[in-house]
């Protein structure tokens, strides 16, 4: 797969330099990944469009710098695509599974990773944590847990006008009719952005939610 012509399908345009550290990303995940079973994603090919690039797909919704917070982001995903690309963001990434959390820290520590730390917790440990509680200009998860679930879990984090950045599969749209009412509401403004993986042609739901 020609992965840098991939990106460019999808609009991302990504610096050189972190280009370089995301196929070096791709290399450690595959040898940890042998010994510690991280990901069910196992080929080189598969890693660099479900795991990359969709995390990547994120990245023209972040437009200004701040504190972003990835909710059971497993083995970094989309946390450390994110962090390489955007390195002016700061990322809280927070996931329960130990060795998950022990590689994303191994890359943080790597690839000198400032301003991103990786948190073996529940997320609900951290609601009332002063340095956490309405800290956040952004939360995102992908494939974590219903839509609704979802929002009630990242909402504390937010800063007045934070938004959510739910990442889900083709029927992530039944989610938002799930919810019921408008999209836009006098608290919230949902909007749906959809999009295919490039190579597999996997349909992806973008589901962004700015609080009011």
């Amino acid at each position: 797969m020609d992965w840098l012509a991939s990106l460019a399908a999808l609009g991302l345009e990504v610096a050189p330099e972190a280009v370089l550290s995301l196929e070096s990303l791709v290399d450690e995940l595959q040898h940890w990944n042998r010994r510690r079973n991280l990901t069910a994603i196992t080929g080189r090919e598969e890693i660099l469009e479900k795991h990359l690039l969709d995390s990547l797909s994120l990245l023209p919704l972040i437009k200004d710098s701040g504190r972003l917070l990835d909710i059971g982001s497993g083995a970094g995903f989309p946390a450390l695509p994110l962090k390489i690309a955007r390195p002016d963001l700061e990322i809280v990434s927070v996931d329960s599974v130990g060795k998950k959390i022990a590689f994303q820290r191994h890359i943080a520590r790597t690839f000198g990773l400032d301003g991103f730390t990786a948190l073996h917790e529940r997320i609900e440990s951290l609601v009332d944590h002063a340095d956490y509680h309405q800290r956040f200009e952004i939360v995102t998860a992908r494939a974590l847990c219903s839509l609704g679930e979802l929002q009630a879990m990242a909402k504390p984090f937010l800063v007045p006008g934070g938004r959510l950045l739910a990442m889900k599969g083709p029927a992530g749209g039944q989610e938002i009719d799930a919810l019921g009412g408008p999209s836009q509401r006098s608290d919230r403004v949902v909007t749906l952005h959809r999009l295919k993986l490039p190579v597999s042609g996997a349909s992806r739901c973008l589901i962004e939610i700015e609080y009011l």
